[in-house]
């Protein structure tokens, strides 16, 4: 069997842009122009919510749009480049990771729930829609429970999971669940994260994983 050089050669160019795109400090970036280090305030997370608490309503919502279109663009990039299928997520996995481990700021991020929700909508356009706005509205909801976003993320993806398999092509609803593994791995780094930051006393202040 021969194997596709040009291919996997695509796919590790597709993967490596896909990184940098994750990588784009919008959060740090933007905070630091009011004279705030996103990093040493807050959760210490470079996310949306972080730069709500700490920076102002404005900052937060542009960091959200932009950390949407980072995720939404490692697939239409990927996308153009030939990358179809499941195989797309492997790319859309590295925007992800460019976003926890930031080249830019020596290997610090967020959580990565942003541009997870941009990945989705690029993929599963209005079923990802309709699934973030499940998302917001269980985390809303949930406030006093412990993990509140991410226990909205999880009943977002069974939204999203089960419409497409019900209503959507086979492959859309076969490429949702392989989704589950990036929605996964977010999940699990939050977590980790969470744990970690409260071992070391990193918490200022009440983590962006247990409340939005």
């Amino acid at each position: 069997m021969l194997i596709d050089v040009s291919y996997y050669l695509t796919l590790a160019v597709a993967s490596l842009v896909c990184y940098i795109f994750g990588a784009l400090p919008f959060a740090h970036r933007l905070s630091r122009r009011k004279g705030i280090d996103i990093f040493k305030t807050g959760t210490g997370l470079a996310g949306a919510s972080n730069v709500l608490k700490t920076v102002g309503k404005g900052s937060a919502v542009l960091v959200l749009v932009f950390d949407l279109a980072k995720g939404a663009l490692a697939v239409i990039v990927s996308g153009m480049m030939g990358i179809e299928g499941i195989v797309i997520l492997i790319p859309a996995s590295f925007a992800v990771l460019g976003h926890w481990n930031s080249v830019f700021t020596r290997f610090k991020g967020g959580d990565g729930m942003a541009i997870g929700g941009g990945v989705a909508i690029a993929l599963f356009g209005y079923f990802a829609i309709l699934a973030l706005v499940v998302t917001a509205l269980v985390s809303i909801f949930a406030q006093r429970l412990p993990f509140s976003s991410l226990t909205g993320i999880v009943f977002g993806y069974i939204f999203l999971a089960l419409s497409t398999s019900i209503l959507a092509k086979n492959e859309l609803g076969t490429l949702a669940m392989s989704f589950g593994i990036v929605i996964g791995l977010i999940f699990i780094h939050a977590v980790l994260g969470h744990s970690k930051r409260n071992r070391k006393g990193e918490h200022f202040e009440e983590s962006e994983t247990t409340r939005i």
